[in-house]
């Protein structure tokens, strides 16, 4: 009987470890699954302005007083648009003044240094995506005797696009 329990028992370790092998964990091959999915955004004409002031500094009536100052238009890229610059508080774009009470002190506001061309509105131009500065050439022109003040006048600058 030492036998049979021997052979019973060698079969029964056998078919165990056999039984084993077959249930130990094999390796699992990872799925995956794809997809894609569209991004997009609309991106809307638009511009923005800046301007710096222009001072004149003290007017001497026997000299004509001239100085600069800048406007920045920011557009996005390739959009189309107009700088303008209005008459003022006190005039028209071809006869700007400032003013002081009731007296007015005439000047002119042009797009080049020799003060001939009056500036009224740029030619159409194409935003960059970066800052287009423009100078603004201003004069006050010799011979205005008015009385001693500060005179003051507000241009607005238009961006069209």
């Amino acid at each position: 009987m030492n036998f049979t329990k021997y052979v019973l028992s060698t079969l029964s370790a056998a078919v165990l470890g056999l039984v084993m092998l077959g249930l130990a964990a094999t390796p699992v091959q990872a799925a995956t699954a794809t997809t894609t999915f569209a991004i997009n955004a609309t991106v809307q004409a638009t511009c923005s302005v800046t301007a710096t002031p222009l001072a004149f500094g003290t007017y001497i009536p026997t000299a004509a007083s001239a100085n600069t100052a800048t406007v920045s238009v920011t557009c996005t890229n390739s959009t189309p648009y107009t700088l303008g610059l209005g008459a003022g508080l006190n005039g028209t774009v071809t006869a700007r003044a400032m003013k002081s009470g009731a007296v007015l002190l005439n000047y002119g506001l042009y797009t080049d240094a020799a003060h001939t061309n009056n500036f009224a509105t740029l030619a159409s131009a194409n935003g960059t995506g970066s800052a287009v500065v423009t100078t603004v050439y201003g004069q006050v022109s010799s011979g205005q005797y008015v009385a001693p003040n500060t005179y003051s006048d507000t241009i607005t600058a238009t961006v069209t696009y």
